[in-house]
């Protein structure tokens, strides 16, 4: 994988915040997990967080931070992107999720919501800070793109299979030689070693179905995929003792 994973991305999100805002301004209204816009009132992924000291990772604009806010004792996110932070508000922080600015164990539960982890040269080292800046005992949770979608195009109506499903070789762009964006890909395996690899305690894995009354389309998910395979993958975990 390129060394040059953070400096693109960063790159890419500050140009393309603007236009993210403007294309998904629903989702990005409140705490949504996922496309298929499974709300965190609903499915409680996070639990009791009353009194609680929350941290997002990949938070972009920090939806999710904010709806936290009154809940939470401490809800706390951070992006690499400051294109994306400038578009939210609360406790955010500029930071690279290979390298979190945080004190070890200073956190009860740590999540990340299509944020900052398929982005980076390394999920591994990403788990491993989550871990550590992770009370024993604490929750975590991460929703992805559900590794089978990789093996498909961008196009929300195609089931054209164009890639791999074991090419862990990711996806970039370049311009001039230079990486401007870049993407990793790691099969549904992959991500459960690396949980267990980190210290995780893997207690579920959701893969939430396409609601029957959501009609839009995002991105390369829509009802029409959504209703024959998953688009989402949410892992639930806890740091072990």
């Amino acid at each position: 994988m390129p060394a040059t994973f953070s400096a693109a991305n960063r790159s890419w999100w500050d140009h393309d915040a603007q236009n993210y805002h403007q294309s998904h301004s629903e989702y990005l209204s409140s705490f949504y997990w996922c496309p298929e816009m499974l709300h965190e009132k609903d499915a409680q992924l996070l639990g009791d967080v009353t009194g609680k000291h929350i941290l997002e990772i990949g938070c972009g604009s920090a939806p999710c931070t904010q709806w936290l806010q009154d809940k939470a004792e401490l809800a706390v996110g951070f992006d690499l992107s400051m294109g994306m932070l400038r578009h939210g508000s609360g406790n955010l922080v500029q930071a690279d999720a290979l390298a979190m600015p945080f004190a070890d164990n200073s956190f009860d539960a740590v999540f990340s919501a299509f944020g900052a982890i398929p982005f980076v040269e390394s999920s591994q080292a990403v788990l491993h800070e989550a871990a550590r800046v992770l009370q024993p005992g604490g929750r975590f949770v991460m929703s992805i793109n559900h590794p089978m979608r990789w093996i498909f195009a961008d196009d929300p109506e195609s089931f054209a299979v164009h890639y791999s499903y074991f090419d862990r070789s990711g996806y970039t762009e370049e311009e001039d030689g230079r990486l401007t964006y870049a993407e990793q890909h790691r099969t549904l395996g992959d991500r459960i070693r690396e949980l267990l690899a980190a210290g995780f305690v893997l207690e579920d894995l959701l893969e939430p179905e396409w609601p029957a009354d959501l009609k839009q389309n995002w991105g390369q998910w829509s009802p029409t995929r959504g209703r024959v395979f998953p688009g989402t993958a949410i892992f639930l975990a806890h740091l072990g003792s």
